[in-house]
């Protein structure tokens, strides 16, 4: 069970190694308002592969029926993005095995990667889980350390997704040698990692370089980090923080490329997004941007 590019891994190394009965991921869903409908990513590696694919609107009895009617002996789960019923978990006699991307009980919920990056986390890992009625409160087999260094959040999430296969992998071998070892989870430690909101990764001048620069790294498409630059709204895609100080909200041109500065420190806009307009390098949009000394910038919201 699962939805995104994350859960393709887990999925690829499952057929690998094992007979993957039924795979359960979201409905197809419009690309923006009135785009066509896209096959969520686990649905078209499933298809190429051949296996059996169920797309339930919710999980009720029916989509509960249709898997107990699969039998399998585990259900594996990778961000599939449903919390799944108590008539589910009951199904398969080994239970239902989830490839959590934290190192459990932090960071519980729907975006550990973006949380991990935004509250400045040195390391962060997969836990591979047995799922219970809670969420992610299940005790775990396997975890997996990493750290996230300088990274972005897809870059995070697609090595992340690798290990978490494997690791997969590694406790469903366990299962099946009756070897497998399940450690409670310290509820007094755990944290929770709700979705990521635009005003989340909001950027405003207020902030430290650090931390401006860990709420791009954390950003999504739903929620990119955004400044107004003059009256000029942009996307920042990439950037590289700088010791360089300045006056909190006042814009330079260093080597080309537009820097926004902050509280300690600045970051240099290294591939950007104008409303409406594709990614482009920092040094191309301030060659049409044509800015003056004077510019400033600020939020595009209110924070």
């Amino acid at each position: 069970m699962g939805t995104p590019s994350f859960a393709v891994p887990s999925l690829e190394a499952l057929a690998a190694a094992h007979e993957v009965v039924l795979v359960v991921t979201q409905p197809d869903r419009r690309a923006g308002r009135g785009g066509p409908l896209c096959a969520p990513a686990v649905k078209v590696a499933a298809e190429e592969r051949h296996l059996p694919v169920l797309q339930p609107s919710a999980l009720d009895s029916a989509a509960v029926e249709a898997v107990r009617m699969a039998r399998p002996d585990v259900v594996c789960v990778a961000a599939f993005g449903m919390l799944l019923p108590a008539a589910l978990l009951a199904v398969p006699r080994h239970g239902c095995v989830n490839v959590h991307a934290s190192l459990l009980p932090r960071h519980r919920g729907a975006a550990p990667v973006q949380r991990a990056i935004l509250e400045g986390d040195q390391e962060t890992g997969i836990s591979i889980m047995l799922m219970e009625a809670g969420l992610d409160t299940g005790p775990y087999a396997l975890q997996v350390r990493l750290p996230v260094g300088e990274r972005y959040a897809e870059e995070l999430e697609d090595e992340l997704a690798r290990v978490g296969a494997q690791a997969l992998v590694d406790v469903l071998a366990s299962i099946e040698r009756g070897q497998v070892d399940w450690t409670p989870q310290d509820a007094a430690a755990a944290t929770y990692a709700p979705k990521i909101t635009k005003d989340d990764v909001a950027l405003v001048p207020e902030l430290t370089a650090m931390e401006a620069f860990r709420r791009v790294r954390a950003a999504t498409e739903r929620a990119p980090a955004r400044a107004c630059v003059g009256e000029r709204e942009l996307t920042i895609i990439r950037a590289t923080p700088t010791s360089e100080e300045s006056s909190p909200g006042s814009v330079c041109v260093r080597d080309g490329y537009p820097v926004l500065a902050f509280v300690g420190g600045s970051l240099v806009l290294d591939v950007v997004r104008p409303a409406g307009k594709s990614d482009m390098t920092g040094a191309a949009w301030a060659r049409g941007a044509r800015l003056t000394e004077d510019v400033c910038w600020r939020c595009t919201r209110p924070v």
